[in-house]
């Protein structure tokens, strides 16, 4: 995996850039879209131009603007950033992309071997496919939080709100950049949200005062990028309201773990059980199942979910909950 100098047009044209060869096969979509909260998140644009992300680094906003480049034999990745925080938004493309996610246990033989059969064709139809790491833990938390017990649905109608009323234009949002990308609040600017304002978006009171309380400490917080996984996750739930299964979110994202599980999510337990056995399991028993494959179950999960399985849906479903009229 190397960076390597872009052509002279394309640096000419934004603040900062560079190419990334990921030295293999490389799915740009696949790789990113775990980061997406839902087709309308507001600070992840796909245009025909390319993939647009908007987020604060240490030296302000900035806008990135990520192509794929080369013959499928030689991909790579074309950068372009805008905006106070371009240079440090750049530097962190590489592990964004999955430049730390090793696969190479993962794929030898012997531990393919142990894996379940949809797996290892999931894995052979999906080589391309990396685990990213933002490195940005506020980004992450924040809408982890908001999908506590709640339908992703509800969370994401919430999360696009609070967004799009309190967020700020990307850099070159309109001219250069999409016109609705826009970089989410700073923990400054979440902390300032009043009451009513996350009543409107449709977010408890439990679920904003554990917002609240989790960005009091973002300073803090933005430091467990720096930890290993395990440790980060643990210290994020040292935070009253912030459980097992919002930590797992969050280091799946900003470390790219390729071990960590949603332990308490409402479907992904039964999901993976349906999948692995025929047969609907609990978190006890989903980990049971993974255990074989610890320091690999996030990989095992995400091969799952691109094996095209289908849990069959039984029972009643989650309803959507309105908070506002009350």
């Amino acid at each position: 995996m190397t960076i390597a100098d872009v052509p002279a047009g394309l640096a000419a044209a934004a603040d900062t850039s560079l190419r990334w060869h990921p030295g293999g096969p490389f799915d740009l979509s696949r790789t990113v879209g775990t980061l997406l909260r839902g087709n309308g998140d507001p600070s992840i644009r796909t245009a025909p131009d390319g993939l647009w992300l908007a987020f604060t680094t240490p030296s302000g906003p900035a806008t990135l603007r990520l192509t794929t480049a080369g013959p499928p034999a030689d991909p790579a990745v074309d950068v372009q950033a805008w905006g106070p925080g371009s240079a440090d938004a750049a530097d962190s493309v590489p592990r964004l992309l999955g430049s730390d996610d090793d696969w190479s246990g993962f794929d030898a033989p012997a531990f393919h071997a142990t894996l379940p059969r949809m797996v290892v064709a999931a894995r052979r139809r999906n080589p391309a496919v990396r685990l990213p790491a933002t490195g940005r833990i506020i980004d992450s938390l924040v809408p982890a939080i908001l999908e506590q017990k709640v339908t992703i649905i509800e969370a994401r109608r919430g999360y696009r709100y609070l967004v799009c009323r309190f967020g700020r234009p990307a850099p070159g949002a309109g001219t250069i950049a999409p016109a609705n990308l826009l970089v989410q609040p700073t923990p400054e600017q979440w902390l300032r949200i009043p009451s009513w304002e996350w009543h409107q978006a449709g977010v408890g009171p439990q679920r904003s005062a554990t917002v609240m309380r989790a960005l009091r400490s973002a300073v803090a917080l933005e430091r467990l990028a720096s930890l290993p996984a395990a440790e980060a996750s643990a210290k994020l739930q040292t935070i009253p309201g912030i459980g097992a299964w919002t930590a797992a979110e969050v280091v799946q994202r900003t470390h790219g773990c390729p071990d960590s599980v949603s332990v308490g999510d409402y479907h992904l337990a039964a999901y993976v059980g349906a999948a692995l056995t025929g047969h609907r399991t609990d978190d006890a028993g989903m980990l049971r199942l993974l255990a074989p494959w610890a320091g690999h179950r996030q990989r095992v999960v995400r091969m799952i979910g691109l094996s095209g399985f289908r849990k069959p849906t039984f029972g009643p479903c989650m309803t959507i909950q309105d908070h506002r009229t009350h």
